[in-house]
């Protein structure tokens, strides 16, 4: 038989995202929560919440695969892949190859390249620390005594902006409690940070193509893509679901290896 539904779960290691799609690849349900510290209660949570929001339930035949930091916790997945997989074949649904896909997470950045093929010509990670990820950005909010959720705005609408010089969470914090004490204004400040997270992903490869940025860092701080636009001439877009692209990918993948399985 052929799998009419399909869906994929991405656990990452600050939210767990899910999403149900159809035959053609359609969006039918998507759910974003935090996955807090037990992985596998957030992935039945955010499963079961996604099912209600499509109107279906377990007992609907749904092929499923999970990606991301805690994919091997996802119990009832029939299948997993890489969250660098499922990046850039989330990204691929809506925009063909070459292009390179930026990733800002929660712990860690990505960018990945993909020829015409979509094929994955390099890849580059930041594992070393949380600079210019969305914990760096909490971070610095909390150092603001900012909600997080403000950050975009203030950014956006800065006349305005106090450069940074470090890249490092530990080093920007004291950077930032520095410039509030000199006086500067604190929407000049937040754009300096959204440039610093430009710049870390500049630093870690040379973007080519038409440049893809996903992650739940650009969901809710879209102004970073106007950024990186000043930096670059290759245009730079992002898919209408930024943070659930993974998992979208890993759905799609779920779909193509069911149908083409023997049943």
């Amino acid at each position: 038989m052929n799998y009419n539904l399909a869906g994929g779960v991405d656990v990452g290691s600050c939210t767990t995202k899910a999403v149900i799609i159809d035959r053609s690849g359609t969006i039918l349900a998507e759910k974003v929560i935090y996955s807090a510290t037990d992985f596998s209660a957030a992935s039945r949570n955010v499963w079961a919440d996604c099912l209600v929001h499509a109107s279906l339930s377990e007992q609907d035949d749904i092929i499923i695969y999970s990606t991301g930091y805690g994919r091997n916790s996802v119990s009832f997945a029939h299948g997993s892949m890489t969250e660098i997989a499922c990046h850039g074949r989330g990204c691929l649904h809506f925009f063909p190859g070459p292009i390179t896909v930026v990733d800002i997470g929660g712990q860690d950045n990505k960018v990945i390249k993909l020829d015409s093929h979509g094929r994955r010509v390099s890849f580059k990670m930041n594992r070393k620390c949380a600079a210019g990820t969305g914990a760096f950005l909490e971070e610095m909010a909390l150092r603001l005594r900012l909600p997080i959720e403000k950050l975009n705005s203030l950014a956006e609408n800065a006349d305005g902006e106090i450069a940074l010089g470090s890249y490092c969470t530990v080093f920007s914090a004291t950077e930032v409690l520095e410039k509030i004490k000199a006086g500067h204004q604190v929407d000049r400040i937040v754009r300096g940070l959204f440039h610093s997270v430009v710049k870390r992903i500049l630093e870690m490869d040379t973007l080519t193509d038409r440049i893809v940025m996903t992650g739940g860092v650009i969901e809710h701080n879209p102004f970073l893509l106007t950024l990186l636009r000043s930096h670059t001439e290759c245009p730079v877009v992002s898919p209408p679901h930024p943070q659930i692209t993974g998992a979208l990918g890993a759905a799609l993948y779920a779909l193509e290896s069911g149908n083409n399985q023997q049943h």
